[in-house]
């Protein structure tokens, strides 16, 4: 777990730099500048197109991963980077003659309620070209296990763009419409960055011959784009599917609380930035015993960093919305159940990258079209019942019966479980901390109360969890820090 620990620390740190200015533009900019009508179309392009990225990556992004360990010399690495690159125009050349030719009957389909955004829809499967290609280039430096200035591409170079938007639209440089137009811009700007990082690390040769493996290749694409649209989907279907009912401002109100909520992945976003590269050396070598190691060291250590945040979150949700500008409290009950469902994911440590590599990999297909049958029909029943908490009620079944059943299928059939002697403690710390600090609140400004609650948390939840060593890996880390700037005194 060296290297795991090394990037992931980092990359920690960048994300948690990243999720900061995010914090910012979210929370503060979006809201008081933009107001919910733009903020809501924003929102809606965003997660519309990034429904459309696996399709217009045509999955490469996942299979450079695969198959990057797999090529058994240089000339045969070079075939198959040079393939990734070409391979995704097959889907994009023909989807975005589609948009451009067929976008009058597109106009068509578009809900009453959702009519605001019907300018920007072109904008769609750009902003999911974009995306597509960013991925791969990520993928790119992710196999050369070289993450870390690629996640700080990832996390804050496309904020930090956004916050110098909204700047310019507070002070009447740009109008809101011309924002919108901006950001999908950015997307391409940071598409641009990756790639070129990425060609700094290893310099791309055109090569015209076809990997050796080209089927195998064509045929796990295909099925990364079907699965890959699961995931996306998971994701931010309930964000398409709310302007349908209740319309894009709600999409604001939401997508505050689903913010929010994110934050609890963070951890989970940086740590398998380079566990999942190593997952597939591992399976590709079959080295099934250091896997089970890693795939449990990488779930007790998320469920601390996850369990940190996530009671971070809760204990000062109510005061987090007083500081928000306008109205936006009607999502509080979203971040809970979107928290629910985020935690979950992060305990389960590296499962997808295992499932994924595995000659079973097909399942999470069968997996994911039942998730999304069910997340269509969760949300189609709950949305009229009760708005953005039916949405974000529908996310949290969705995630609970499709994580429980991969979970499931990697016991049976791989044989390796994420849990241990340590999970069930490490959930009581996590109970018994939110339980003493929810209903704490000092009686001072909200900004204040939210810091010391914090401090007070991140004390009580660190000497716990060093007390009953939860994580031999942290209790280590914490450990060589400390002796490095308070060595003992000799005798």
């Amino acid at each position: 777990m060296g290297i795991v620990l090394n990037q992931s620390a980092k990359n920690i740190v960048i994300t948690y730099i990243g999720f900061g200015i995010g914090a910012v533009n979210a929370l503060f900019l979006y809201t008081s500048i933009l107001g919910k009508t733009h903020y809501g179309i924003v929102a809606f392009l965003l997660s519309a197109g990034n429904i459309m990225m696996p399709l217009m990556a045509f999955g490469a992004h996942s299979t450079l991963i695969r198959f990057y360990a797999k090529a058994k010399d240089a000339a045969e690495q070079e075939r198959f980077m040079s393939f990734m690159l070409l391979m995704p125009l097959i889907l994009t050349i023909p989807i975005s003659m589609m948009a451009v030719f067929g976008y009058d009957m597109i106009l068509q389909l578009i809900p009453t309620k959702n009519e605001v955004a019907e300018p920007y829809l072109w904008l769609i499967p750009m902003i999911g070209l974009f995306m597509g290609y960013f991925e791969i280039f990520y993928a790119w430096v992710k196999v050369h296990m070289k993450s870390v200035f690629g996640n700080f591409i990832s996390e804050v170079f496309v904020r930090l763009i956004t916050m110098g938007l909204l700047f310019l639209v507070h002070i009447d440089f740009i109008s809101k419409i011309t924002f919108i137009y901006c950001i999908t811009a950015a997307y391409g700007l940071q598409t641009v960055a990756m790639m070129a990082y990425a060609f700094s690390l290893r310099k791309p040769k055109i090569i015209w011959n076809r990997p050796s493996n080209t089927r195998e290749i064509f045929n796990y694409s295909f099925f990364i784009i079907l699965s890959g649209g699961v995931a996306v989907f998971l994701l931010d279907l309930d964000k398409v599917m709310i302007p349908y009912y209740l319309g894009p401002e709600e999409v604001a109100v939401y997508s505050v609380g689903i913010f929010i909520a994110t934050v609890i992945a963070v951890p989970s976003r940086a740590m398998l930035q380079i566990i999942y590269p190593i997952t597939a050396k591992l399976m590709s070598e079959n080295k099934m015993d250091e896997l089970n190691v890693l795939y449990k060291k990488s779930a007790i250590n998320l469920q601390v960093f996850g369990g940190l945040i996530m009671i971070g979150i809760f204990a000062n949700i109510n005061q987090m919305y007083l500081v928000i500008p306008d109205d936006y409290s009607d999502g509080l009950m979203a971040v809970f159940l979107i928290g629910l469902a985020k935690f979950y994911d992060v305990i389960l440590g590296n499962n997808n990258a295992i499932l994924l590599n595995t000659q079973y990999y097909r399942m999470v297909l069968f997996f994911g079209v039942v998730l999304v049958l069910l997340m269509i029909g969760l949300n189609l029943l709950f949305i009229p019942l009760y708005g953005i908490t039916g949405s974000a009620l529908a996310t949290l079944l969705s995630v609970l019966f499709y994580n429980t059943i991969k979970l499931l299928f990697i016991v049976k059939k791989i044989k390796l479980y994420p849990f241990g002697a340590t999970t069930l403690p490490s959930m009581g710390i996590i109970a018994l901390l939110f339980g003493l600090f929810y209903f704490w609140e000092f009686p001072f400004h909200p900004i204040l109360n939210i810091l010391l609650k914090s401090i007070l948390i991140t004390i009580s939840y660190c000497y716990l969890t060093y007390k009953f060593r939860i994580s031999l890996d942290l209790n280590e880390l914490f450990d060589k820090t400390w002796n490095r700037y308070f060595p003992a005194k000799k005798v």
